[in-house]
This record gives structure tokens, C-alpha cells and sequence, in this order.
């Protein structure tokens, strides 16, 4: 896959248009499509281009999801882009992270929108399984882009054909439940047409069974509490139904548990049996940046590296928080956390950080050109998820949850638990997914964000983090997109 849809990729994102802000979509990304989508090859180029906005997902993951949790406690040595949304800062409308993760995500979409338009008009050229195949793919994906939408800023403009700018500009934000049709549609026609399995270079693509456990993490998200905001929860107490998609993924695909924890993240050993979707970056085609994010650049130069292999901000560190640390060291139930030295720099003199991607070895031409892939959802990740559905009264037991932890646990090499609850879980998926940019929506959709996140500023002695309240459950719409055409969105409310 890394070939196939890297290496034609440019050429599809310049065909495809894709625009500067969503609200500014131009008349030219309409594409001439009399003379594009003529054959296969030309679907596959646009198909690749809806691929393309997945590159910005990990440092949205881990710049508003993992520097927003109880996993960092991160020092800033100035006036950082990344300050506000550690510090729960209101007066963040401007920040470029989350700015890039409204335009990057409605990128992604429009290309989708594009494609999926072509497929009707002009589909014909192409075989009735390719055609198929191609709409199952694409709304995947803009059931992946929509989703990751709604987890950062609640209500979204809701966009499912190709429009103009003028049509775009009269769009409002729609509410959550709405969107999430949209997402449930497009997860169930992706889960009924994409294939089991994809190989060669086509390995990486959404399967019917990434499908599945993405629909079924829809399902686990909408179940969770409303906050009293316009957020992802919906209160939907639809556990029923992701617990059936889970235990689809568990029972009968191709992928399986690892038996080693630091083989799931091996730059030699990717696309293994428990990756179950990933985001596919090659050294010197589109090398991954996010390996350098939350580490302290004096780690690279202590390592004869050039500063150009760092995060760009100086002197700064991301420390992983000192109650998680002490949740990895002096755990209850006897032995050694494996996951702590191989997910944590524990002897770093800055203080620990988020090591889990790094093999300076594999260092390509610059900071981002790593030949590492991203995970997104992995069989761990969703035999827990399962047990969580199971804690909310979905069909199972409490030694079905159990078993389910103490799986996790033994390849930790750490000793069982029983009577595992929901606050047990969450601190079994913090230890087990750091860095994987999961703890912050694992806590929202828990209804924990707040109380969670407050006594962790109490327990770490936490001074520069503002108090956390319902409203900072979601981000601000960027500035740029409310000034675009003013009165059509509505700030998210607590921020200014």
C-alpha cells in the first residue's frame, strides 16, 4: 500500500484541489471531470488523494489528544502553540493544531465527496467489483474524517456531495446525532463491501473488519455522557451494538493478540496480525513526523542528531505525568510493567518522555521522515473496548472482563486482577495505548474528562492548568472559519 497510493499521491491531491479552508472551496476543485475518470488508474489517483489527508491524523491524535490528558505534564519554554490546549487555555481560536484539524479532516471529506460523485458519472468505465469496492473505501474514509470531527469540536458543517463555495458558505453546523447518521451509513456500507483482507501493495487499506471496530468505537463514543454540551456523547446506550462489532473483529478476522508488546510497534514488523487499521508512511516518499512529536529536542542532540530532527520547540518537554509513571512502578499486584521502559525514556535527565516510536537507527532525511506507520485501532484496543461494553451491561461477564484485562496484563508481565471495573479499565488502557493519542476521548466518553482530569491536577500538584469544565470537552471552531462568513457558526461556548 505504502507504494500504491504514496507514489501517486501528489498528483491526485493536485487534481483533486483540495481546498485552503473548507469555507473556501473554489470552482477548479470540481476537477474537468470530462476529462479525468476515464479508467481504473484514474479512480485509484483520486482515491489515493482522499487517502492523503490521513498524514495530519497522528499529530491531531497526539497534539490535542495526548498533550491534552492526565499523560503529560509538559514544560513549555515560551509561548508554544501547543500551551493552550495543554493548559485548557480558553483563547486557543487560533491555534494552528486545531485549525489544521478542522481544514485537514474537510479536506479529506471534499476529496471523498469528489470521488464518490465521479463513481456515479462516470463509474461506468470501471468493473461493477472496482466500483464497489472504490465507494467502500472512500466512505470509510469520510466516515473517518466526519468521526474525528465530531470528537474534537461536537457539531460540524454537514457535507455529503460536492458543493460550491457559495453553497458551502450557507451551511451551518449540524447537530451531533445528524453526523452521525451520516458516519454509521457510511461505517455499515464500508463493513459490507470493503474485503477481509487486502494484500501486496494494497496492504493497509481499510478492511470490512477495520469497518466494524471503527463502527463499533461510533457506537462506544455516541453511548457516552452529553456533558451538557453539544459533544460526541449522546447518552445513546447503544453498548448492545458495539459489543456485536467488537466481538466480530475478535472472533472471526484475520487479526489476532500479539504475543510480544514492543513487536506491535516495530519498524520491521508492520501491518502485523494486531493492527487492525493504520496510517501508512514510507522514509523518503512521505516519511512520518510524528516519532519527533513530544520529545524534548536536547534528547536529539544528546544523540549527535541535528536539531532538525526535533519538535521545533526548543526547549520544551513533555514529561510523562508523574501519577502515571507511579501507575506503571508501583503497581498493586507484583511484577515488572514491560510497557513502562519500552513506552517511556525512564532515565532521561530532562524527565521521562513518550519514546515509543523512536529507533534513531531508522532515521530518514529530516524530523519527518520516519519509515513508521501510525496505528489507529488495534485487537488490544478492542478486546478492551469490548470488556468496557460488557461493564455498561452489554451481553458477557465479569470474568469475560476480567480474562480480557489479565490478558493484556500477562503480556505486560504484571499479575491478574479481578472484579475489574470501569475506573480499573481506564487505567489499564492509560498504561497500555500511552502515545497512542486514545486517553483523552477514553476519558470523555467515560464521563471522566472532568472529574479525572481535576484530581489529577490536585494528585501531581498541577498549578498551571486551568480548572477543566463540561465546554472544554470539545475544541473552538478555529477563528478562521467563523470570520469567513460571520453569523453562520456559533462559537463553541467557553471560549473567546
Amino acid at each position: 500500500m505504502k507504494t500504491k497510493i504514496y507514489l501517486t499521491l501528489f498528483s491526485a491531491i493536485l487534481l483533486l484541489g483540495s481546498c485552503e479552508k473548507q469555507l473556501n472551496q473554489t470552482p477548479e476543485s470540481s476537477l474537468a471531470t470530462e476529462n479525468f475518470f476515464t479508467n481504473n488508474n484514474d479512480f485509484l489517483q483520486a482515491l489515493n488523494g482522499v487517502y492523503s489527508q490521513l498524514s495530519n491524523y497522528p499529530s491531531q491524535a497526539l497534539w490535542l489528544g495526548e498533550t491534552r490528558s492526565d499523560n503529560l505534564n509538559a514544560t513549555s519554554d515560551g509561548n508554544r502553540d501547543w500551551d493552550g490546549i495543554n493548559n485548557f487555555t480558553p483563547s486557543i481560536t487560533t491555534t494552528g493544531f486545531i485549525t489544521t484539524a478542522w481544514k485537514a479532516n474537510f479536506n479529506g471529506i471534499y476529496n471523498a465527496n469528489t470521488v464518490l460523485a465521479a463513481l456515479e458519472t462516470k463509474g461506468s468505465v470501471l468493473t461493477a467489483a472496482n466500483a464497489t469496492r472504490y465507494a467502500a473505501e472512500v466512505r470509510f474514509l469520510r466516515a473517518f474524517y466526519y468521526f474525528s470531527l465530531v470528537r474534537t469540536f461536537g457539531q460540524v458543517p454537514l457535507i455529503s456531495t460536492v458543493k460550491s463555495a457559495v453553497e458551502v458558505a450557507s451551511i451551518p453546523r449540524s447537530p451531533v446525532a445528524d453526523v452521525y447518521a451520516l458516519i454509521e451509513s457510511d461505517l455499515q456500507y464500508a463493513a459490507a463491501n470493503l474485503p477481509a483482507t487486502f494484500t501486496g501493495t494494497d496492504l493497509g487499506r481499510p478492511t470490512s473488519y477495520a469497518a466494524k471496530g471503527l463502527l463499533g468505537l461510533v457506537y462506544l463514543t455516541k453511548s457516552g455522557p452529553t456533558y451538557g454540551i453539544n459533544g460526541p456523547g449522546l447518552n445513546s446506550n447503544e453498548y448492545d451494538k458495539a459489543a456485536a462489532l467488537f466481538d466480530a473483529v475478535l472472533t472471526g478476522s484475520p487479526y489476532s493478540f500479539a504475543s510480544n508488546y514492543a513487536s506491535i510497534f516495530s519498524y520491521t514488523n508492520e501491518n502485523n496480525s494486531e493492527v487492525v487499521f493504520d496510517i501508512q508512511f514510507a522514509s523518503s516518499l512521505n516519511g512520518a513526523g510524528f516519532p519527533s512529536h513530544l520529545v524534548p529536542v536536547a534528547y536529539w542532540t544528546s544523540n549527535g542528531i541535528s536539531n532538525s530532527f526535533g519538535n521545533g520547540y526548543g526547549a520544551s518537554t513533555f514529561p510523562v505525568s508523574k501519577s502515571l509513571v507511579n501507575s506503571y512502578t508501583t503497581n498493586t499486584v507484583s511484577g515488572t510493567d514491560v510497557r513502562y521502559p519500552f513506552n517511556v525514556a525512564t532515565t532521561y535527565t530532562a524527565g521521562p518522555f513518550i519514546k515509543k516510536y523512536i529507533d534513531v537507527a531508522k532515521k530518514g532525511l529530516s524530523g519527518r521522515d520516519w519509515p513508521i506507520n501510525f496505528i489507529v485501532l488495534r485487537y488490544t484496543d478492542i478486546l478492551l473496548m469490548k470488556a468496557e461494553c460488557i461493564l455498561h451491561g452489554a451481553a458477557g461477564s465479569q470474568a469475560d472482563v476480567d480474562a480480557s484485562v489479565n490478558r493484556v496484563r500477562a503480556r505486560a508481565g504484571v499479575g491478574a486482577l479481578s472484579n475489574v471495573t470501569i475506573p480499573i479499565l481506564m487505567q489499564e488502557r492509560q498504561r497500555e495505548f500511552l502515545g497512542e493519542g486514545l486517553r483523552w476521548n477514553d476519558l470523555v466518553r467515560e464521563g471522566l474528562a472532568i472529574s479525572q482530569m481535576n484530581a489529577w491536577r490536585v494528585a501531581d500538584a498541577i498549578t498551571k492548568i486551568n480548572e477543566i469544565v463540561p465546554n472544554y470537552v470539545i475544541y473552538p471552531v478555529p477563528a478562521a472559519e467563523i470570520q469567513t462568513a460571520p453569523g453562520l457558526y456559533t462559537q463553541n461556548p467557553g471560549y473567546n
